[in-house]
């Protein structure tokens, strides 16, 4: 396992106390004007869940760095290391777990912040258009990896906790976005590709690829 942590994630704390107190308030006004808040609080329950995962594959596997469906697997550009790339993305919708996991062991080498607009993240556009955060991973026998946070249609907020320099574990925790967006993973070409498109996966415990 990684990441001991609680079953609810820090980040959706002030979210889910805020809408069970306020559902609590509410039910002093009876069971039907509180029923909405009650929902509230249960969605929150649902999206803000962090389960504790097993980090599969060994040293060359490419690990999904967030749960969801693979929505892309296509030779592309690297916008960030200027380079052709195999692309794997995966989309979140707002039942996944939005915690985000590093793909591989490595060295972040570089971060980049792009302001931007909040497309559909299902959409192949969302990946130039829409606010993200990208990492430039480097493994310890210097393969390397882009891994990009990118904001979804509803998605108001990239939770990224790493900067250049940062040491990581393969499935080790590293950011959150909160409701709805997708995961963009840049690789060698000569990875070869353990998924297909449509194919549900999970953060850490779902190889997306082995490094050649």
């Amino acid at each position: 396992m990684n990441y001991p942590h609680p079953s609810i994630a820090r980040e959706g704390w002030p979210f889910v106390g805020g809408s069970l107190l306020l559902a609590l308030l509410a039910s002093a006004a009876g069971f039907w004007p509180s029923l909405a808040f009650w929902l509230a609080f249960v969605f929150c329950l649902q999206f803000f869940r962090d389960p504790a995962r097993v980090v599969a594959g060994g040293p060359r596997s490419v690990l999904s760095p967030a749960d969801g469906r693979i929505a892309v697997v296509e030779e592309a550009d690297d916008p960030y290391l200027n380079r052709r790339a195999l692309k794997v993305s995966v989309f979140m919708n707002v039942f996944n777990v939005h915690s985000n996991r590093s793909p591989i062991e490595g060295i972040v080498r570089q971060k980049w912040y792009s302001p931007g607009a909040f497309l559909n993240a299902s959409l192949n556009k969302a990946s130039a258009e829409n606010e993200r955060c990208a990492l430039h991973l480097r493994t310890p026998d210097d393969r390397d990896v882009t891994c990009v946070q990118v904001a979804g249609l509803i998605a108001r907020r990239i939770l990224n906790y790493v900067e250049a320099g940062t040491s990581l574990a393969a499935g080790q925790r590293y950011g959150f976005i909160r409701f709805g967006s997708r995961v963009d993973v840049y690789l060698p070409l000569d990875v070869r590709v353990k998924v297909v498109i449509g194919e549900r996966v999970l953060a850490s415990s779902s190889v997306l690829a082995e490094l050649g």
